[in-house]
């Protein structure tokens, strides 16, 4: 019922607006809701056309944006790098871009895949790694993005990165002043730019979500997509697709 009643003052407040601008400001009485949803009880079909239609309009953008986003991964990979951190191959042939979270447990499971593809694949992959921190299920999984794009700006994003996916369960801001300890950074810098973080992050979850990410882990390499805990296997075929 919400929903119907969602789509009856839609159709209510065009009909108002069609016939009489003046009628559009007075209050919806029970009586005219009843028979609009009269209306749609013997029509259903137009409320399904208009969802399937609008399905489909989604559908469409997001493939457009796919797209565009493929394209210049092949014409301008700088411009989808932008500041993210990237290991392995300089050249930026074959780009291997991960949208990740690191309170996600999959993600964890795909970080262990991912290590072992890239210390065989260093020399002609280069992976670029992207937050996408899903905070309404994972309250550690912003605070421990910000921490890790603070080491980051002490060239430590790597080691904090692992450091994290293996300490997984342990993840709160002891774990985070700890390990910036372990990795001798300069501790009030290291602060100062967790405070400066969100930023960046921001821009690596729009950049996601225009390309119809809603879970992680989310890879994109040469325009080939896969996700979840992957298998070595898995991430080999796709290598082999996209040389």
């Amino acid at each position: 019922m919400p929903i119907i009643r969602v789509f009856l003052l839609l159709l209510t407040l065009t009909f108002f607006l069609w016939t009489s601008p003046v009628q559009a400001a007075t209050r919806i009485t029970p009586q005219l809701e009843e028979q609009v949803l009269q209306i749609i009880r013997q029509h259903p079909e137009a409320i399904v056309e208009s969802v399937q239609a609008y399905q489909q309009k989604i559908q469409n953008q997001l493939v457009q944006a796919q797209q565009a986003f493929v394209q210049q991964m092949k014409t301008n990979p700088d411009g989808i790098i932008g500041q993210s951190p990237i290991t392995g191959s300089p050249a930026k042939k074959i780009i291997l871009v991960e949208f990740s979270d690191f309170q996600c447990p999959y993600c964890a499971e795909a970080h262990k895949t991912i290590k072992q593809f890239m210390a065989k694949h260093q020399d002609e992959v280069t992976l670029v790694y992207k937050n996408f921190p899903l905070s309404n299920i994972h309250p550690e999984a912003l605070p421990a993005a910000k921490a890790a794009w603070a080491a980051g700006q002490q060239g430590k994003f790597w080691q904090y990165h692992d450091a994290l996916f293996t300490q997984q369960k342990q993840l709160g801001e002891e774990l985070y002043l700890e390990t910036a300890k372990n990795l001798n950074l300069d501790l009030e810098k290291f602060n100062s730019d967790r405070q400066t973080a969100e930023k960046s992050i921001t821009e690596d979850m729009i950049l996601g979500e225009s390309v119809g990410i809603s879970g992680t882990p989310f890879f994109i390499m040469n325009g080939a997509t896969f996700s979840g805990a992957v298998q070595l296997s898995d991430v080999e075929d796709v290598l082999a697709r996209v040389k």
